[in-house]
């Protein structure tokens, strides 16, 4: 992967990133697709205007975006991209900072690359497999914890069972929140609940090229482009507390709860 294909991939997502930005605290219309799963007339535009532009620079690649109705025919081609228009569209309706414009560019399962932009926060991230991950054009490199006690976690509030984490920031977009775990202002994001790919394809690059540890919520390796495009859970976190925190989830991993640490 070429540092100018990286590089136009970015301009893309800064592209959408300011149509999102153009609306973001304004009026649009909003809906709910099932009830707590919010979306809009902006998620709606971005997608288009990611589909078009993404296939510009890859027309070979098929595609699977939160937005888009899913086509098997993805599974057939050698590449695939896997975007969220805006990951975290409860914060940008609510006109909180917490959202991005997500894209990955998967093949043979695994992404070549990973952009997020987050323009209400003034960052732009990025990776491509082998070449570290960057937030605003600097390396990025996770926390050296290596006790799961007082690690750091993006949360409003933390599980009983888990009281001896710390809850920080917590952005609606969990791309955001794994981006966190890249940059060490977070040691630990696990969930544990079905979930989709283009939630976490490109965020999952960036944590592990800058050097995190991220699997799924049993440790299990992460796969992409999937019949069903999901995945069980993420767990994202500091090379040094992964294992432990497999070790602990593993009760409630295996038990399918829902939940959110």
């Amino acid at each position: 992967m070429t540092d100018t294909f990286l590089d136009a991939v970015s301009a893309v997502a800064r592209e959408a990133g300011a149509l999102a930005m153009n609306h973001w605290r304004g009026d649009f219309e909003q809906w709910e697709k099932s009830p707590g799963n919010p979306v809009s007339e902006v998620d709606l535009a971005v997608d288009q205007l990611l589909k078009q532009r993404l296939a510009e620079l890859d027309p070979e690649a098929g595609w699977l975006s939160e937005e888009t109705a899913d086509s098997a025919e993805r599974l057939l081609l050698p590449r695939v991209w896997v975007v969220d228009p805006i990951d975290g569209t409860r914060d940008f309706v609510r006109g909180r900072r917490g959202w991005a414009i997500s894209i990955a560019l998967v093949e043979g399962g695994r992404p070549l690359l990973g952009v997020l932009d987050a323009p209400a926060r003034g960052e732009h991230w990025s990776a491509a497999t082998g070449a570290g991950a960057l937030r605003n054009g600097e390396l990025v490199r996770p926390s050296s914890i290596t006790t799961l006690s007082g690690a750091r976690v993006p949360a409003d509030v933390v599980p009983r069972m888990d009281s001896d984490l710390v809850p920080v920031e917590k952005p609606n977009s969990i791309a955001l929140r794994m981006a966190m775990v890249a940059a060490g202002e977070a040691d630990l994001v696990a969930t544990l609940r079905w979930g989709f790919e283009w939630d976490i394809a490109a965020a999952a690059l960036i944590a592990q090229e800058a050097g995190a540890t991220v699997t799924d919520a049993r440790g299990n390796t992460l796969r992409y482009n999937s019949t069903r495009g999901d995945a069980f859970g993420v767990l994202a976190a500091s090379p040094g507390i992964h294992a432990e925190a497999v070790s602990r989830l593993a009760e409630r991993a295996n038990s399918d709860r829902k939940s959110v640490v």
